[in-house]
């Protein structure tokens, strides 16, 4: 018994345009044969996937289809009303004089072959008649892509490698766009899979994943930077050098700088598309040696005596 083109796809009869495309895509890709080299069953399902959507997605053929079933499959898929033998049942093709219904030629005296004979059973007409087979687009491809923090601010290139119908891999740049973000999508249109009857290729989907730094983080189109000082800078103020996306630069703690004030470098945070760039904020660390000794010890002692502070006044549940 023929299966059902809608079963093949998995759809219901009423399923849309739209639904009949995604099911294919979806479907194409799982068992594409260069997809599973080890399956020896994928080429004959994705034959199968093929041809249910060469016929559902056509509005024609796939009116013919809900009409006379049972013909396209004794056609081999072609839409063709059912014929009717002398005994009032089905007739098969081996039942047919084509002969008779096309003339003397057949199929060798001017209608080229089979797939032609089938085309013109179906009520076309000779070959310049003959409506063209719709050329399916190729399945999307999608692949993840991991780049560095620094080339996710800045912009850069990445190459990644694809595998093409036979097996044979190809290295592909990628132009990385400044400013990309964690889990952004890019398409490089014409470069999935290629059409299995001759149409356009499909699309990579590539999906961007960033990897941390270790001392830079992002906060939409903000950097931050944990930047560690000594107590004398803190305390006296000092010109320190600090590194950023646009160079290193000298930002200027001010006297009397704790641990945790932020300090704006702007404009030197994370560019965007219309040209404007976010801020950098560089956050004070006050850095402590974990071993003092003895006479430094005594002069941390003078100094707290010197200014008493209460700097948990305000703690409250």
């Amino acid at each position: 018994m023929a299966q059902d083109y809608y079963q093949i796809l998995g759809l219901p009869r009423a399923a849309s345009q739209a639904e009949i495309q995604k099911a294919y895509r979806k479907l194409a890709r799982k068992f594409h044969p260069d997809m599973n080299p080890d399956d020896k069953s994928a080429k004959e399902k994705f034959k199968k996937i093929q041809e249910a959507y060469d016929v559902l997605n056509d509005p024609q053929k796939r009116e013919m289809y809900d009409r006379y079933g049972s013909a396209f499959e004794s056609a081999g898929g072609g839409a063709g009303p059912r014929w009717q033998s002398s005994h009032g049942g089905p007739e098969g093709f081996q039942e047919i004089d084509f002969s008779q219904i096309f003339g003397q030629g057949g199929a060798a005296g001017g209608f080229g072959g089979f797939e032609e004979i089938l085309q013109q059973f179906a009520g076309g007409g000779g070959k310049r008649g003959r409506r063209p087979s719709p050329r399916t687009r190729g399945a999307d491809l999608e692949h993840e892509l991991h780049i560095p923090f620094n080339t996710s601010i800045t912009g850069g290139q990445a190459q990644l490698s694809v595998r093409r119908a036979g097996g044979k891999v190809e290295a592909i740049t990628v132009k990385i766009p400044a400013g990309i973000e964690d889990g952004e999508k890019m398409r490089l249109r014409g470069q999935g899979e290629p059409s299995p009857s001759g149409g356009p290729p499909g699309d990579l989907m590539i999906t961007v994943r960033v990897a941390a730094h270790p001392y830079f983080c992002r906060r939409g189109k903000d950097l931050e930077l944990a930047v560690p000082v000594t107590l004398a800078e803190a305390a006296l103020g000092a010109k320190i050098d600090v590194p950023t996306p646009q160079g290193e630069i000298s930002l200027k703690v001010p006297a009397g700088t704790s641990s945790g004030k932020r300090l704006r470098l702007k404009g030197l945070g994370v560019p965007a598309a219309d040209g404007s760039r976010g801020d950098l904020y560089a956050e004070i660390q006050i850095v402590i040696p974990e071993s003092l000794d003895e006479e430094s010890l005594e002069l941390v002692r003078r100094f707290d005596k010197r200014r008493v502070l209460q700097p948990r006044a305000d703690l409250k549940w």
